[in-house]
């Protein structure tokens, strides 16, 4: 098929990329490049012949026009979005334009190309969503795919809009859409505002590991490759109309996680003393900050065969690996905006 990838040069977007390109696809990699995006990324299959970019931004309804009739796109992934809570408890209004007006943008430019080749019945728009739409869970229970929407955070707010606007647009104009909703992903390339990456690059510069609150909120992790090849499946084997929830299988605590973190560093980077986990500390809690997400897999793993390949314990080794080796990388992100401050506190 040929692809067009929404925010491919962002964490999740760059592995969709990667493993796209990996599997034969023609790809078209679509991103603004705004503070989190990073060419490095996608530098593996850069030099592809299946490989395009197009620098563009989705609140460009003409932009998008243009790039939809120029590369004919058979289906669309759509990835590209503000992602971080607490950057949007700091500014929502650039949450709302990109992950609503844009996805509607997005959408329409979709629609009118669909319409354009005659609507044919091969073309999907795969609309990628997180689990934290569904709100919070108590100490039991998962989301399912009926899980009523109760969103929590201006980010969430915002990707549960951008939900609701794309079932709309099937059930309005009968675009033919798939829509995902996924855990908390980790892995290669996540941009160093994150809890893992912050952990791993805090630890290592000897500096405080902040967990919010007491560590107790919980959640399911689930490696970024084996994510993208969820995305591929659904996009492939998906019947019209249909979403899934993506899981890893792999519920932890924050506090738990970063002690396994910091046992991994203190196996694979020693300290001259000490344990890494002598680091942490608790730091106040974020607004609205949900106590729980765990998702039921049963329908992707039931209707489609996929199940995650990786277990948090060897995902978060990889991880771990993977920053000491890249060192190059991560360090020319650290001067972009916000990182290694403290965002959305709350307080102006």
């Amino acid at each position: 098929m040929k692809l067009l990838v929404t925010g491919g040069a962002g964490f999740i977007g760059s592995a969709v990329v990667r493993h796209a390109v990996g599997q034969g696809h023609e790809l078209v990699n679509l991103d603004a490049l705004t503070y989190a995006a990073c060419l490095d990324n996608v530098a593996a299959v850069a030099d592809s012949p299946l490989y395009a970019f197009e620098l563009a931004d989705i609140r460009d309804r003409s932009a998008l026009d243009r790039v939809f009739q120029q590369h004919a796109p058979e289906a669309v992934i759509h990835l590209a979005a503000e992602s971080h809570v607490d950057r949007s408890i700091d500014g929502p209004g650039d949450f709302v334009e990109t992950n609503i007006t844009g996805t509607y943008n997005l959408l329409e430019a979709a629609r009118s190309h669909w319409e354009g080749q005659g609507r044919p019945e091969g073309f999907r728009f795969h609309h990628v969503s997180t689990d934290e739409v569904y709100g919070s869970l108590g100490p039991t229970g998962k989301f399912t795919e009926e899980t009523p929407y109760d969103p929590r955070s201006p980010y969430s707010a915002s990707k549960a809009s951008s939900d609701h606007l794309v079932r709309a647009w099937h059930e309005t104009y009968g675009l033919p859409v798939v829509l995902t909703n996924c855990s908390n992903n980790y892995g290669p390339y996540h941009f160093p505002e994150k809890l893992i990456p912050v952990v791993i690059l805090n630890a290592l510069a000897g500096k405080d590991l902040p967990i919010y609150g007491d560590g107790s909120n919980v959640r399911d992790w689930l490696f970024v490759e084996d994510h993208a090849d969820a995305l591929l499946t659904v996009l492939t084997k998906g019947p019209v109309g249909r979403s899934y929830n993506i899981g890893g299988e792999n519920e932890l605590s924050n506090l738990a996680l970063v002690r396994t973190l910091c046992g991994v560093l203190d196996e694979l980077r020693p300290r001259e003393s000490g344990s890494y986990a002598d680091q942490i500390t608790f730091v106040a809690d974020r607004p609205g900050h949900d106590a729980r997400y765990a998702i039921d897999p049963t329908r992707i793993r039931e209707e489609l065969g996929w199940r995650p390949s990786v277990t948090v314990e060897e995902g978060l080794r990889r991880t771990v690996q993977w920053y000491l080796d890249n060192e190059s990388w991560w360090r020319a992100l650290l001067d972009r905006k916000g990182v290694g401050q403290r965002l959305g506190t709350g307080m102006a």
